[in-house]
């Protein structure tokens, strides 16, 4: 059972920007069953799908073909078309194994940025840049909802402080940013971030020559950070760097700065390129399970929680972050199924 559930995300692919809300789920499944069933749409059969999803607009569609899923992605553009529906959506396909986390929307404010061109420009031309990211409208103040894989997401966000900084002097850049003492999000992956972050001029100057920003998922970030933060802190010191840290919802950004008490010339890039690839290596390995705790009284809400501080004894290096509408729990795909084989056995599941 392990080997088929392993298995299951080479032939699943994650659907956004479906409409949500426009007519009942079972009708809408129905719909995208048929849509990705079709030959025109490189589709082929079915053998699960799931929605709705605990993310708005995102469905998850199991092919029997592993093919079948990869010629669903490789197509150039999906849209959801049926007379029930009042128009045509136009819809972002990814693999499912692309990420660990696969689905990430980010509220971008980029009210900053109009004396560097027209706003409706520059979405047009993240559009052409991002394909595969869903942009929604474009309102007055500035603010624009994007949906998409992580990795898209990361390199966007990537770009647009680039853009950012490279179009500051003196003034700082001020966040509209909540203080994160407990996880802003609702029981979904998808959840409201601020593109702005809290830039000095003295980093400001700093990217503008070397672009030293990264960009994690933040439950990528908080792995590394409870796992692996002494060889994350002891690679900065190796490097003569320190890093600033700004948690803002699903996305976290480190940004590198020389480190002025040390000896060491500062090798920022290294800081870097280390930082990345550690955290490249986790998005390849891990997956994540949630627990919803949608509806459930105050005693079975701590029920959850009593099985999960638990079995996290017998596994650890899984992460379990408990939340006021659910439990994440992060680790290998091997650790994760047989944690969630014995939590589902303490709450009376199995």
């Amino acid at each position: 059972m392990a080997t088929a559930q392993a298995a299951k995300p080479q032939r699943t692919i994650v659907v956004c920007g479906i409409p949500d809300g426009r007519l009942e789920d079972d009708v809408m499944a129905d719909i995208l069953m048929i849509h990705f069933q079709k030959s025109k749409n490189k589709g082929g059969d079915v053998e699960d799908i799931v929605y709705p999803t605990p993310t708005k607009g995102v469905a998850y569609i199991t092919f029997e073909d592993k093919q079948v899923a990869e010629n669903v992605v490789a197509k150039a553009e999906h849209s959801l078309q049926d007379k029930r529906l009042p128009m045509d959506y136009p819809l972002k396909v990814s693999l499912y194994r692309e990420s660990v986390f696969t689905c990430v929307s980010c509220l971008l404010d980029l009210s900053i940025l109009r004396e560097k061109s027209t706003l409706e420009d520059l979405v047009g031309d993240l559009k052409k840049n991002f394909p595969v990211l869903s942009f929604g409208t474009l309102h007055p103040d500035g603010q624009i909802t994007v949906q998409g894989p992580f990795s898209a997401i990361r390199s966007l966000q990537n770009k647009l402080l680039l853009k950012l900084c490279s179009s500051v002097s003196e003034a700082e850049v001020k966040p509209r940013r909540r203080e994160n003492t407990t996880d802003p999000r609702p029981n979904t992956r998808l959840a409201k971030t601020d593109l702005s972050l809290e830039v000095s001029n003295k980093f400001v100057q700093s990217t503008k020559k070397e672009g030293l920003i990264v960009a994690l998922d933040t439950d990528i970030y908080l792995y590394m950070k409870t796992f692996q933060e002494k060889m994350y802190q002891e690679s900065l010191k190796k490097c003569g760097v320190i890093s600033h840290v700004f948690r803002d919802g699903e996305v976290t950004t480190i940004c590198f700065d020389n480190d002025p008490a040390s000896p060491s010339v500062g090798q920022l890039e290294l800081a870097k390129n280390t930082v990345e690839d550690l955290a490249a290596s986790l998005q390849s390995c891990l997956r994540k399970e949630r627990l919803s705790l949608e509806g459930s009284s105050r005693a079975e809400k701590r029920q959850h929680e009593q099985a999960c501080e638990s079995v996290s004894s017998q596994y650890p290096r899984v992460l379990v972050l408990p939340y006021s509408t659910h439990i994440d729990i992060i680790g290998t795909s091997s650790d994760i199924y047989e944690f969630m084989q014995q939590v589902n056995k303490m709450l009376g599941r199995l």
